[in-house]
């Protein structure tokens, strides 16, 4: 054996020990490999149905809300229908007052001066009697 046979010898068993050292983890990557290949086909496999459910979830859910739009629109318009109401009570309140506030007032006081008059009572003697505007009797 000459020298050449012995150095190309340590090369052969260097590299098979090198071969063999990147076996084992070439080995368990293909492992790893194997195993994120069946998940992927378990994720494709399961969510095919989660999918199909939440489209129907969504359409469900599309349906309720146009429902609540209408509902919205309709109390929209009981809401303008109730502004318009309370606007014209407030005018026919004014109205009122204005027409028949100031008189109906008039007429109060003017009938209230003939009933005393009537009677035969002043202003003067009456806060006589009662000893002033702000005294009182207690009994």
């Amino acid at each position: 054996m000459s020298l050449g046979d012995i150095a190309g010898l340590i090369a052969a068993i260097a590299f098979a020990v090198l071969v063999s050292l990147f076996a084992v983890p070439l080995l368990k990557l293909g492992r790893v490999l194997e195993e994120l290949r069946l998940a992927v086909r378990d994720i494709g496999h399961e969510s095919v149905p989660i999918l199909t459910e939440l489209q129907g979830t969504v359409r469900a859910t599309n349906n309720e809300l146009e429902k609540l739009s209408f509902v919205t629109e309709d109390v929209a318009k009981v809401s303008k229908h109730a502004t318009v109401v309370s606007e014209n009570a407030a005018q026919m309140a004014t109205l009122f007052s204005a027409t028949l506030g100031g008189p109906l007032v008039k007429t109060a006081a003017f009938t209230y001066g003939v009933r005393k008059a009537f009677r035969g009572e002043t202003a003067a003697p009456a806060r006589a009697k009662s000893g002033g505007v702000f005294s009182r009797r207690r009994k």
